[in-house]
């Protein structure tokens, strides 16, 4: 039962509202100056505390802080007869919940207390409702969907409703979204298995924009119409978690546009963002710098050359600003970009490479306690939160619209948690990605990936004459028939990227203008 503490001097006059708000379920406790409401506010835990602001003796101004000290997350409504405007600054920069003027009602007082006791169940239970009645909806859109337009769409619904009921406590509707979901990836995949080998060798109107074509067809006609540009790519960053940090940017951007793109295969960091940089797909990377390539099987860094093959991709385009290249990979690298961002803030088209995301992914994997502490999408999109909250990006983003830069925020593609083992055999030499495989003699169930026996045929380079590339579908995950309980338990409900699911390939494109300041 919801207990509320009412403080008021003429708290008998007020009898009426009381046994009102008794009948609508609610404990009340009264009380008629401000040293029994402390008294009472520390031995009782109120859900909410109605307070008088004019009472003798001590007044409900000063009551409210001594109130706070004790029950610091209790909200309190104020109630008042004056409404002179430094009243209400007192009353609000004191953190009240909310504040009512004399003589209320006791419909006034219940729609209070539903606002700020019952606020978070009333929307879930919207929530709820306004699912069930798009669910159908939803469904038929994914049942006609032809073009990767009509994708990111999808996606985009699904993954708001993902965020509006991630705090709903009614199970069974989340359940039934994971389902949605699940089912509607399930008909992505089988929509790029259709479409992939023409998006890469046709071009035409259903063609989307990709990895290799991001640079020429976005990015570059952005910059010739905003000079002061800054392109920040997070590695691993998913369209969720966009939205989950786009609320604290709104004091410093608006948002010109909330788009996406289309991630290569494998949505990987080694094809994907090299593709991005150097506006080529791999095999092309391959024949015409093939010093700069690695295949999978090959020792050393795989995106290595990614600034040298920005700068190859801006001289073909005849474009001749002023740019800086700046790769964080750890925490120190950003305070030093900050301590030196005079540059960045001086070029006319800047990139920064964010990689903290793929590392918090990577540990999560590795790490009991993050994956303790990122269970679910929700809980990834709340560190997510929390991490750009306190980080230098953020701080580097208030610097950049304090100087008037456009920004794009972008990834090379994004990740997917994986719970589905798929088996295969294959020899020493095959790839370790859990999303994708590549190499000869691999054996596998066709039917449970996506099977590219000649790699030319999606611009992907071979690592010998036989190589073949498996992708994973969905929520899937790669294993060898070798010890493959072992590695069942060590790889479910981890976080992964380079196959195939809405997640990974329909990549968040979004485009920042700076407020005036």
């Amino acid at each position: 039962m919801v207990k509320i503490l009412w403080v008021d001097d003429e708290i008998e006059l007020l009898k009426p509202h009381v046994l009102f708000l008794k009948s609508k379920g609610y404990e009340v406790d009264t009380c008629n100056n401000g040293y029994d409401a402390i008294d009472m506010a520390s031995e009782t835990a109120y859900d909410l505390i109605i307070l008088d602001e004019m009472m003798p003796g001590m007044t409900g101004l000063e009551t409210l802080p001594l109130i706070k000290d004790v029950r610091p997350a209790t909200p309190v409504i104020m109630v008042t007869k004056s409404e002179e405007e430094n009243i209400m600054d007192k009353a609000i920069g004191s953190k009240i919940a909310d504040y009512l003027i004399k003589p209320v009602n006791p419909n006034q007082v219940l729609l209070s207390i539903k606002k700020h006791v019952h606020s978070r169940q009333l929307e879930s239970e919207q929530a709820t409702a306004d699912y069930r009645a798009e669910f159908g909806r939803i469904s038929s859109l994914y049942q006609s969907a032809s073009t990767f337009s009509d994708w990111c769409n999808i996606y985009r619904k699904l993954t708001t409703w993902d965020i509006e009921l991630s705090s709903s406590g009614d199970q069974s509707i989340k359940e039934v979204l994971y389902y949605q979901k699940n089912e509607a990836n399930q008909e992505f995949c089988k929509f790029v298995r259709q479409n992939y080998k023409d998006w890469i060798n046709r071009r035409d109107d259903d063609t989307p924009v990709m990895s290799h074509t991001l640079m020429r067809n976005r990015i570059f006609p952005e910059v010739d119409k905003n000079k002061k540009t800054t392109l920040l790519l997070i590695d691993n960053f998913r369209y969720d978690q966009w939205r989950s940090i786009n609320a604290m940017l709104n004091g410093w951007f608006n948002v010109e546009s909330d788009d996406f793109y289309c991630a290569i295969l494998p949505t990987a960091t080694q094809y994907a963002r090299n593709a991005i940089f150097a506006g080529l797909m791999p095999l092309a990377i391959d024949k015409l710098m093939p010093n700069r390539w690695l295949n999978d099987n090959e020792e050393g860094g795989k995106n290595q050359y990614e600034e040298e093959f920005l700068r190859r991709q801006l001289s073909s385009s005849g474009r001749t600003w002023k740019t800086t290249f700046d790769k964080l990979v750890r925490p120190e690298a950003g305070r030093k970009l900050i301590d030196n961002f005079r540059r960045v803030l001086d070029a006319d088209f800047s990139v920064i490479v964010y990689n903290f995301l793929d590392i918090l992914s990577h540990a999560r994997t590795e790490t009991d306690i993050i994956r303790d502490l990122t269970e679910d999408d929700a809980s990834f999109r709340s560190l997510t939160r929390s991490w750009f909250e306190h980080s230098e990006l953020f701080t580097m983003l208030k610097m950049l619209s304090e100087n008037g830069h456009t920004v794009i925020i972008t990834s090379d593609h994004g990740t997917v948690r994986v719970d589905n083992p798929i088996r295969i055999t294959g020899d020493k030499a095959t790839s370790t990605n859990l999303r994708y495989k590549t190499g000869r003699n691999l054996a596998y169930n066709y039917r449970e990936v996506f099977e590219i026996t000649k790699p030319e045929e999606i611009q992907l380079p071979s690592g010998n004459l036989s190589s073949s590339y498996i992708f994973a579908y969905n929520h899937d995950f790669i294993v060898y028939h070798n010890d493959a309980n072992k590695y069942i338990r060590y790889y479910r409900d981890t976080f992964q990227h380079g196959g195939i699911s809405m997640e990974e390939m329909i990549v968040p494109y979004i485009v920042l203008k700076p407020k005036n300041r």
